[in-house]
């Protein structure tokens, strides 16, 4: 459930992330272009909720999560958690501040050390942070496996010997063993069955309700934001361009990229597949990204001022913000949405 009253746990404010394009000599012949990855990004986090993070591969997704992790710097904005703005960290402060806010990799075996037993793997955090003697960390590995339905005799074994599902539990283990406050969650289940997704999905569920988690949950896959969001950004092109509770987002989306993307989910409510017609060309580089409304070289609707001016997120209805020209226009005349 959306919690609107309560103050953000992480305020995110103008975030661009741009990465250097280098000529054929790497950096002795300089840089010859940008990729602007992120590009003007603003989002509150509140406190015990879980903020779902969609759109389609290359939209900058999973490059914000790791910008506001501290895992790549930023190239401008802030990352406000309480006083603290997190792009300034130096990487001494930044280790520190590890204990409040922990990742979830897609992948969780690339970032899982093969030589290592679940038990060291899962121990060293704890002794990074000085948290606890060798008996204590022993038992809250045990403690922590339980806690996500593992084992105690997983301690003992090593990555390779897991399935996937086991070892995205090992992934939410090791990010929950510090106890922090925030856990970012890229991707945590695109790459598993079906069934197994749903398992992690409501195991994430109690671990939030029971840990008083707030969660950053990034995905492509609208069925699987739909479950366990409250609130819901959707971005393209390195921009967020609707922001809305989940509900209000599903119920009527504004912008037409995310009538767009709910249009290419199978519809088969009519008891037959419902055939929608498909999003026309081709997502812009980021290197060379249109001018204007990014979405513009795509959208059925865009006028020529979509063309020139850089729509601005504005809250067309409570707690709904939308980036979009014709949008704000018919809000402004109080007319109805885009048709979908």
């Amino acid at each position: 459930m959306t919690v609107p009253d309560r103050e953000p746990i992480l305020d995110v404010k103008g975030l661009h992330k741009q990465f250097p394009v280098y000529g054929p000599f790497g950096r002795l012949s300089g840089v010859r272009a940008r990729v602007q990855a992120v590009t003007d990004v603003s989002f509150e986090l509140r406190e015990g909720e879980t903020y779902g993070l969609v759109g389609e591969s290359g939209s900058g997704k999973s490059t914000t999560a790791r910008t506001l992790l501290g895992l790549t710097p930023a190239t401008k904005g802030e990352v406000r958690y309480g006083k603290r703005n997190l792009t300034k960290l130096s990487r001494e402060e930044w280790r520190a501040f590890r204990k409040e806010i922990q990742m979830v990799f897609q992948d969780p075996y690339s970032s899982l050390n093969p030589r290592k037993r679940i038990g060291t793997i899962l121990e060293e955090p704890l002794e990074i942070h000085g948290l606890g003697d060798a008996a204590e960390r022993k038992q809250q590995v045990f403690r922590i496996l339980e806690i996500v339905g593992l084992r105690p005799e997983h301690y003992f074994r090593y990555p390779h010997e897991f399935s996937g599902g086991q070892r995205q539990r090992l992934g939410l283990a090791r990010a929950l063993i510090i106890s922090p406050r925030i856990i970012v969650c890229d991707e945590p289940v695109s790459a598993l069955d079906v069934s197994i997704q749903s398992q992690i999905l409501n195991l994430l569920k109690d671990l939030q309700r029971d840990m008083k988690l707030t969660l950053l949950f990034i995905t492509h896959d609208l069925s699987v934001v739909r479950h366990i969001s409250d609130r819901i950004g959707v971005m393209y092109l390195g921009r967020l361009v609707e922001e809305a509770p989940t509900d209000g987002l599903f119920s009527e989306p504004l912008h037409p990229y995310t009538q767009a993307l709910f249009s290419a989910v199978p519809d088969f409510t009519r008891g037959k597949l419902e055939r929608r017609k498909p999003l026309q060309g081709e997502i812009p580089s980021p290197l060379n990204p249109p001018a204007g409304c990014v979405f513009h070289t795509r959208c059925p609707w865009a006028v020529d001022r979509c063309k020139r001016e850089i729509p601005q997120m504005r809250e067309v209805r409570p707690q709904h913000r939308v980036a979009c020209h014709l949008v704000e226009e018919q809000a402004d005349k109080n007319e109805p949405s885009l048709a979908p």
